[in-house]
């Protein structure tokens, strides 16, 4: 068996270097761990993204157009792994949460499946209130949160991967499908929850509590056409770091 590790980066200089450290780490602390590779999307970064995967001697693609889903796609497109874990950019891997991961691998049982997340540093009172929500709404309808999901590549492919149309909530739409698929051949697809993934929390630091109720209410007048645009997503394609 072997793993791939998917890492799509947009203009995450500051950020990549701890990400590819902690995948590092989190695979070197568990003896016996599979084989593994890590690859790097560089999403048509402007800054020195690139570099960063370099110095550490990761390989990185690259995908022109400035779409997480594309990202994904292209990372999952030069993967060799029997399993593709994408893991943000901006979040980091601990050996805890990938053993969850080989586990459920091991066990046979689950096409896929993600984790609850946390944030670092910790966001404001309203910022854990919509963590936890989220959390909630991950555990009791098995969606992965996008910083961190894992499935098999057979699987991937059959779905068709994350949808192109998508600029956000295409983890969402690749959880449904993946849990459609291993349903048919009795897999789950499931949700870590004794270990959850560390998301940064610098979106909090960011934008005002005003700008992301903002995003969320244009979201919730137009859920189907705001996903299908950069224009309508600040918050994740203005380029703000």
């Amino acid at each position: 068996m072997k793993i791939s590790v998917i890492v799509p980066a947009f203009n995450e200089e500051k950020l990549l270097g701890a990400c590819l450290d902690s995948v590092r780490a989190a695979f070197s602390g568990l003896p016996g761990a599979p084989e593994h590779e890590v690859i790097v999307c560089d999403n048509n970064s402007t800054d020195g993204t690139a570099a960063v995967a370099a110095g550490r001697g990761v390989r990185a693609v690259f995908e022109p157009l400035n779409m997480i889903s594309a990202s994904r796609n292209s990372g999952a497109a030069a993967a060799s792994g029997d399993w593709l874990l994408f893991v943000d950019a901006d979040s980091r891997l601990s050996a805890a949460t990938l053993g969850e991961v080989i586990k459920l691998i091991g066990s046979g049982t689950c096409v896929g499946g993600g984790a609850l997340i946390v944030f670092d540093p910790a966001p404001p009172p309203w910022g854990r209130v919509l963590t936890g929500l989220w959390n909630v709404i991950s555990r009791v309808f098995g969606l992965a949160a996008g910083s961190l999901l894992f499935c098999r590549r057979d699987a991937f492919a059959a779905v068709g991967g994350f949808s192109p149309l998508l600029y956000a909530g295409e983890e969402l739409t690749l959880s449904r499908a993946l849990k459609r698929w291993g349903l048919a051949r009795g897999l789950g697809f499931a949700i870590i929850t004794s270990a959850p993934h560390v998301s940064s929390g610098r979106k909090f630091r960011i934008y005002t509590f005003a700008e992301l109720i903002l995003q969320a209410f244009r979201f919730s007048l137009r859920p189907f056409s705001s996903v299908r645009s950069p224009a309508h997503l600040r918050i994740f394609y203005d380029g703000r770091r």
